[in-house]
């Protein structure tokens, strides 16, 4: 990232105990998009989660470089493989906007054909399915380098 930012890199464990990685602005941001259920288990879905223990982060001596903040180039590689993401999600799915909770309950239900859907839910929207047993999935979804 060119501003100068950096980031925070979590091991993230799911109340279903699968463990990934989670990237955050600050601690600060990981407590506020865990309570409001915007953390989301790439294995099963769960939105339940928590800070799993890591192991310190040991630097060579004299190194002098932050061994916690990710490189420039981890970041990039990162971004790309999000956008990529993006692009596959957008190729191999209809997107369907606001509709998407309207259009995923349908489909779920069986009154409309089965098929790949994107679109926007707000995090009651998504919940809600989530309890009702639609399968959905919260993704990051960066801006597109030529917008």
């Amino acid at each position: 990232m060119s501003d100068g930012r950096s980031m925070i890199v979590y091991d993230v464990k799911c109340a279903k105990a699968h463990v990934f990685e989670g990237w955050f602005r600050d601690s600060a941001a990981f407590d506020q998009q865990a309570a409001a259920g915007e953390i989301v288990c790439p294995v099963c879905g769960e939105t339940e989660v928590a800070k799993a223990p890591m192991a310190p982060a040991i630097g060579r001596s004299g190194n002098g470089g932050d061994s916690d903040s990710p490189s420039p180039d981890m970041q990039a590689e990162v971004f790309s493989k999000l956008r990529e993401f993006r692009d596959a999600v957008e190729k191999n799915s209809e997107h369907v906007g606001a509709d998407f909770p309207e259009e995923a309950r349908k489909i779920h239900y069986g009154e409309t054909e089965a098929r790949n859907i994107h679109g926007a839910a707000t995090q009651d929207e998504a919940k809600a399915l989530k309890e009702e047993g639609v399968p959905v999935a919260t993704i990051p979804w960066l801006p597109r380098h030529d917008s």
